[in-house]
């Protein structure tokens, strides 16, 4: 005759390692099959067997959980990649781990906001082709001070994305940074951009690049905002941007008197937005990364795992 702990064991055994139903055991040890469900469930709680999930083989997940935990982020999204990888070859990593992800959070009557660079440009190349009905894709901030690419260009970059999502895309016709507070003033009350304003506190999703002061030297941020300006940023304790608004280390908004030349969204019309996500990756932008956490700038992170696991070792 079995004792308790015998018989736990013994059901155990040919429910585990056998792969023996429950209704299986019940007809071979004559017990009821809602005492055979009640004992395996005694048996993990007694710690006569022990279930491990091995997240390893799950890819990242378990970096992610940790990133989401760590700034309490809305969700982490990491792709591996290797050292010999060029950033072109992690830009399309990134951004079909993202187009995935839009596949499940895209909905009909949304509003998207983009930024501009080379990393976006390679998130709307890749994002998912849906059928979606009223989607309205918006430029967050003007175009550059300098020469740009044009496939970085934010104009060109919510073009495509509108095409992408069968949507609407809005235009931008005027600098990021115009040169005096009176025409970025001027430039601001035109309906057009009036109408870009009032968008920009209603949107429902906005993905946006990183950008990094330890990458001054880049030719888009050069071709993006002229070397007057890079100097200006210089100066100050800045570790990087979301749509050229500038923050130190602690995600606190550096105030200076290009914000009230901007022509763009203001971080506080950022933040109301619920899906806020940030892709960038690379030991240069850890600290801006950080940065863009703390100041709550994003709530959605798209990164590789090198990356990933520096911010978690900052941290």
């Amino acid at each position: 005759m079995l004792n308790q702990k015998q018989l736990l064991v013994k059901i155990a055994e040919k429910y585990y390692l056998e792969n023996k139903t429950q209704s299986q055991i019940s007809k071979e040890l004559g017990i009821h099959r809602t005492t055979i469900s009640r004992l395996l469930k005694q048996s993990r709680e007694e710690g006569i067997v022990e279930i491990k999930i091995n997240y390893d083989t799950a890819g990242n997940y378990n970096i992610e959980k940790k990133l989401e935990s760590a700034v309490g982020l809305h969700k982490a999204i990491v792709v591996s990649t290797s050292a010999d990888m060029t950033r072109t070859q992690k830009n399309i990593l990134l951004a079909q781990a993202l187009g995935k992800y839009l596949e499940t959070l895209l909905h009909d009557n949304m509003s998207i906001g983009f930024s501009w660079g080379e990393t976006l440009s390679a998130v709307v190349n890749h994002m998912p082709t849906l059928n979606l009905s009223n989607i309205v894709c918006v430029p967050m901030i003007g175009g550059p001070s300098g020469k740009l690419t044009s496939d970085y260009h934010v104009n060109t970059i919510t073009y495509q994305a509108a095409k992408k999502l069968k949507g609407r895309a809005l235009l931008i016709d005027s600098p990021a940074i115009p040169e005096t507070k009176l025409l970025a003033k001027e430039l601001l009350k035109n309906d057009f951009n009036k109408e870009l304003i009032n968008l920009w506190g209603n949107l429902d999703v906005i993905i946006t690049g990183i950008g990094s002061i330890l990458l001054n030297q880049n030719k888009a941020w050069q071709d993006f905002y002229g070397e007057a300006i890079i100097e200006m940023i210089k100066k100050e304790d800045v570790v990087g941007d979301v749509v050229s608004r500038f923050y130190n280390i602690e995600g606190d908004h550096i105030e200076s008197e290009l914000d009230e030349r901007i022509i763009g969204i203001t971080l506080a019309k950022l933040r109301k937005c619920a899906y806020r996500i940030g892709v960038a990756e690379s030991s240069e932008k850890v600290s801006a990364i950080i940065g863009a956490l703390r100041g709550r700038y994003i709530n959605v992170l798209v990164t590789s795992d090198e990356t990933a696991k520096e911010i978690l070792d900052r941290l």
